[in-house]
């Protein structure tokens, strides 16, 4: 691995460019002071060209959200025949859309909290989508990362509002039932768990500003919870990753009520990387520091499709067009 060229894919095109800087950073930084070739290549849209241009080895992902995180990225390597780090192509789109995530909990048994999909049309007729649904509600864009746009809502004005603001990053709109309880993340490497974080945020919800500014969180690890329902939270997180069918380092965001129930709210193929973020938390309480977790998850790199070989040219015709005879029947 030390010989080749690892090439940091950064940055990207959505609304968490500057989360996936700043994970890039980190992540460059421990692979350069272990000795590794090591390079930041800061996606936008001639990214096709880039690659091409400066060719890399391995491409290590540190993007978050569109376009970095739903297999796009992910498709364009498996193209140019260039091992990544993460999810594939169809677990990365599956676990970013969080309408057909949420399709495979219940599936597979996996439990989640109720919900409805609201598309950005039908912001006018709110009130009759909610009917009986109830408050609080939580509402998320249906793809997007970082709570970005997501907000809880007690009445139908603040239900409106929120469903105005997710509809500024998504025209398709995830509402769900707001569970009480706590915030529980778990962390994963090949589908196993490594171990449980609690996280208490200073203004009850974990949204983007109690993620990314000190002091506005607390964490507690191993996360506060019995050792029968601690072990039950990680099985739980397995069984999620599994559904989605995520390989490499992933995180499970699971809300744990005071009652028996646990609920799961989302599978992250490629959770923040920063050394403040919750899955280095995670794995240093499991004994990795964070240098050896970034190579984990480097030794991981791959294509998940396969090399596959070129169609013959004989399966394609020489011409497009049709024999004259044929078209003058089909006119």
């Amino acid at each position: 691995m030390r010989e080749k060229r690892i090439g940091i894919l950064m940055g990207g095109m959505s609304a968490e460019r500057e989360v996936s800087v700043s994970t890039g950073d980190a992540i460059y930084e421990a692979l350069t002071e272990r000795g590794y070739i090591a390079t930041k290549v800061f996606v936008d849209r001639d990214i096709d060209q880039v690659l091409r241009q400066e060719p890399i080895d391995i491409a290590f992902l540190a993007l978050h959200g569109s376009y970095g995180e739903d297999g796009c990225i992910q498709g364009l390597l498996e193209i140019l025949e260039i091992p990544y780090t993460g999810a594939g192509v169809t677990e990365s789109a599956l676990a970013m859309d969080k309408l057909k995530t949420k399709e495979l909990f219940r599936l597979h048994n996996v439990p989640t909290p109720p919900y409805y999909v609201l598309e950005s049309d039908e912001i006018p007729d709110l009130e009759e989508h909610h009917g009986s649904f109830g408050y609080p509600a939580f509402v998320k864009p249906r793809r997007q990362g970082s709570s970005i746009g997501a907000g809880r809502a007690q009445d139908i004005e603040g239900l409106r509002n929120c469903c105005e603001e997710a509809a500024q990053f998504d025209d398709s709109i995830l509402v769900e039932r707001f569970i009480e309880g706590r915030e529980v993340a778990v962390g994963l490497l090949d589908g196993r768990a490594l171990g449980a974080i609690e996280i208490v945020p200073q203004s009850g919800v974990y949204d983007y500003k109690s993620k990314y500014q000190k002091g506005r969180s607390e964490y507690h690890f191993p996360a506060r919870l019995s050792p029968t329902r601690y072990a039950g939270v990680l099985r739980i997180a397995e069984r999620a990753v599994r559904a989605v069918g995520a390989e490499g380092a992933t995180r499970v965001d699971i809300l744990v009520s005071e009652g028996e129930n646990e609920y799961v709210l989302e599978v992250n193929t490629l959770p923040g990387m920063t050394k403040t973020s919750l899955l280095p938390k995670i794995a240093a309480g499991a004994g990795y520091d964070f240098g050896d977790l970034c190579e984990a998850i480097l030794n991981r790199a791959s294509l998940k499709l396969g090399r596959r070989k070129s169609a013959p040219a004989s399966c394609f015709p020489e011409s497009a067009e049709a024999p004259a005879s044929e078209t003058h029947d089909a006119a």
